[in-house]
């Protein structure tokens, strides 16, 4: 499958059901990393305009890159009006963006679906001198619990190449190089979702691999999830729990 088409026919459950991030890390960015209310930041793989919004509401202006058409009109539905907010129908390795046109890039959920090589050169370009890179992840924990790991297995089962996909098969000696010669810096923050049972139904049929109605495999899927849910649930709720990965630096 074309990458930059993966989510077309599931914008409406990326939009409802996938996190935003934690305010913590964001101070993080604009009290640590640099950002500030004057910064022209370029958000490459921007999707659906979430982690573009966080840093229009701190006053920065927006490039915002995203190939995909569908997440592309959700954001701009919702940002469009905003005077700092710009959409690009680009790609990391083809951007459309000047030269030295950018303060910051932000990758938030986004760089597993990158050509690093030729993303970083492209990064290099637009980048202004001192400029950092940013790539963020709300790493889902798949451990320590029940539900995690039950959870887990079900994507392991019926996800169609969820082993491949998973930002974490980027490893932190593919991070480093990335940045190199310059260091790589990180901070991580704690943040989650709590779902009823359609809520998390949303929350995984949000994810590009998995199957959806019709396919197959679809109805045995959705009667494992109903079983995990019942035996994981408290209150009608199953908690979502990620770890905020951030990592940053000039390039």
């Amino acid at each position: 499958m074309d990458n930059t088409k993966r989510f077309s026919d599931r914008v409406d459950m990326y939009v409802k059901y996938r996190p935003s991030y934690p305010a913590e890390a964001i101070d993080f960015l604009y009290d640590k990393v640099g950002f500030s209310t004057s910064s022209v930041i370029a958000d490459i793989g921007a999707g659906t305009g979430k982690f573009s919004k966080l840093l229009l509401d701190r006053g920065s202006s927006i490039m915002a890159v995203e190939p995909n058409k569908e997440m592309r009109e959700s954001a701009l539905l919702e940002l469009g009006g905003q005077a700092g907010y710009r959409a690009v129908p680009g790609t990391a390795e083809q951007t459309e963006l000047a030269d030295q046109s950018v303060d910051f890039i932000v990758c938030a959920q986004a760089f597993h679906w990158f050509d690093r090589v030729a993303a970083r050169q492209e990064f290099r370009r637009i980048l202004r001198p001192g400029g950092k890179a940013v790539l963020i992840w709300n790493s889902r924990l798949t451990e320590g619990t029940p539900f995690r790991e039950e959870y887990d297995q079900l994507l392991h089962r019926y996800g169609v190449d969820y082993h491949k996909l998973k930002h974490k098969n980027i490893s932190p000696a593919d991070l480093a190089a990335f940045y190199h010669p310059e260091p790589m810096q990180e901070a991580r923050f704690v943040y989650g979702q709590s779902f009823d049972f359609d809520g998390l139904c949303g929350r995984m049929k949000s994810s590009s691999y998995i199957p959806l109605p019709g396919d197959p495999a679809y109805e045995p899927m959705m009667q494992e999830l109903q079983a995990i849910f019942a035996r994981n649930e408290q209150d009608g709720q199953v908690p979502f729990e990620y770890e905020t990965e951030v990592y940053w630096g000039e390039l």
